[in-house]
Parts: structure tokens; C-alpha cells; sequence
């Protein structure tokens, strides 16, 4: 038994992105399955997927006294790569790519307004939290603050303007919070926003931000609206993405000083 527990860990710690993916993959499916049978779909399975991914980084940091969380375990070191930058550069190109600028005009003027507002009022309350806690400069407060947009363009951000890792780390917290929050809270608050309709889908995506947030709270609410809330949910990574290291620090950064 000794000996196949070895090789087995043997083969995982070679081939540490394969191991990654299918872990990721067993997480995801166990999580659906909790959301279904638990909860009856109300919280979404991503957002169960999402706790059990930072406990798990919780316990693998006490257990290891590291600083990669699960990904220092030798047969988990796949994860750090998945997890890692390479990946997520990706998945925010491959989101870009994705856009199709017309479909936008289905939502009008609201939609369009939504998304600005959505940026602007993220990095600001991001930004005022960051500040309150004493992080009062502009690199880590406006990082910060597209960390309260979503947990890409908090990266993104700090990677353009230079912030340090301690300070991206806390964006993507932020961002996964919101994210959690959006997914566990959208089907208790559809029915007092009149959340039931496409228009209402979009403007709720450009306002929210957070793709997966949205789309698992649409989900659980009516899974006709998520298209339409994922829409624009990404021209707001998009967005966000493209003002947070130019027109918002700059704006930041003439506040501050």
C-alpha cells in the first residue's frame, strides 16, 4: 500500500498541471453537487467552489508554514502554476477577444451607463477602504480598488502601476469576496430590483462587474438572464481593466499627492 501511495505521489508531483486540473475539476463537481443537494441551487456551486479553494489554501499555508497556501505541498505544486499569472493573462485575453461591441447596444443607454458607473463606484469604495485600513498610497489604494471591481482587474492594475505582491494579493481577496457576495446575494435581492427581464440582466451585470458573480447569481435566480448579465459583466472587466492603471490612478494619484 506504501508503495503505491508513493508512486502515486510520484506521478502527480511530475506532472503538477495535469494533477491541478483534475483537482480543480473534482473541487467544481463536488461543489455543484452541494449546491444542488444542500441548497437546491441557491447558492451556487461556484461560490461553494470558491470557499473550499481558500480554505484549502488556508490549511495548506498552516500546514506547510509557506506562503503559497496548497500549491507548497510537492504533490499540489501544479496548482501554483495553474493559479498563477501565465493562466490568468490568458483567461483575461481570451474574455477580450469574446466581446462582441454591437451586442452592447442591446442594453442602451442604461447598459452603457451601468458599466461606468459599476467601475467607478468599485474603485472608489475599493479605494476608501483601502485608505481607512492604511494603505493611503496611490498604487496600493487604486490596486486596491480594482480588487473591489473584480479579482482580474485588481491584479491587472497592480501589475501595470507596480504595486507590491502583498498589496495584489489583498485585491484578489477583495474581488473573490464580491464575487461571493454577488453569487450568494442576487437571488434574494432579484425580486425588490425587478431582476427578471433581460434590460435589467445587463444593467445588473455593468453595475455588479464580476462575471462569475453574476453569472452564478443569475443562475440561481433564472438561468434565461445569465447571457445577458455575463455580457456585460466582461465589458466591465474589460473596462476596468483599461482605466484602472491609466485614468484612475492618475486621478488617485492627484488627490493624494
Amino acid at each position: 500500500m506504501t508503495q503505491i501511495l508513493d508512486l502515486l505521489a510520484d506521478v502527480m508531483s511530475r506532472y503538477g498541471l495535469i494533477t491541478a486540473f483534475a483537482i480543480v475539476g473534482i473541487t467544481v463537481w463536488v461543489s455543484y453537487q452541494l449546491s444542488a443537494r444542500l441548497t437546491r441551487g441557491k447558492l451556487h456551486g461556484s461560490a461553494i467552489a470558491i470557499m473550499l479553494g481558500l480554505l484549502a489554501a488556508y490549511v495548506g499555508g498552516v500546514v506547510t508554514g509557506g506562503s503559497r497556501g496548497i500549491a507548497d505541498l510537492e504533490v499540489l505544486a501544479g496548482i501554483g502554476l495553474m493559479g498563477g499569472g501565465m493562466l490568468r493573462d490568458f483567461a483575461i485575453i481570451a474574455t477580450a477577444f469574446g466581446v462582441d461591441t454591437r451586442e452592447l447596444a442591446r442594453a442602451g443607454a442604461a447598459g452603457v451607463i451601468s458599466l461606468f458607473t459599476g467601475v467607478f463606484v468599485s474603485f472608489a469604495i475599493g479605494a476608501t477602504v483601502a485608505y481607512a485600513f492604511g494603505y493611503t498610497d496611490p498604487v496600493s489604494m487604486t490596486t486596491i480598488g480594482g480588487g473591489a471591481a473584480t479579482y482580474i482587474v485588481g491584479p491587472v492594475t497592480g501589475a501595470a502601476i507596480g504595486a507590491s505582491s502583498d498589496v495584489i494579493a489583498l485585491s484578489i481577496a477583495a474581488g473573490l469576496i464580491k464575487s461571493m457576495l454577488v453569487m450568494a446575494g442576487t437571488p434574494f435581492v432579484a425580486p425588490f430590483i425587478g431582476l427578471n427581464n433581460p434590460r435589467s440582466a445587463m444593467i445588473y451585470g455593468g453595475l455588479m462587474g464580476t462575471t462569475s458573480g453574476v453569472a452564478g447569481g443569475l443562475a440561481a435566480t433564472d438561468e434565461r438572464l445569465v447571457p445577458y448579465g455575463a455580457m456585460t459583466a466582461t465589458f466591465y472587466t474589460g473596462l476596468g481593466a483599461l482605466l484602472g492603471p491609466s485614468v484612475i490612478f492618475l486621478f488617485i494619484r492627484a488627490i493624494m499627492g
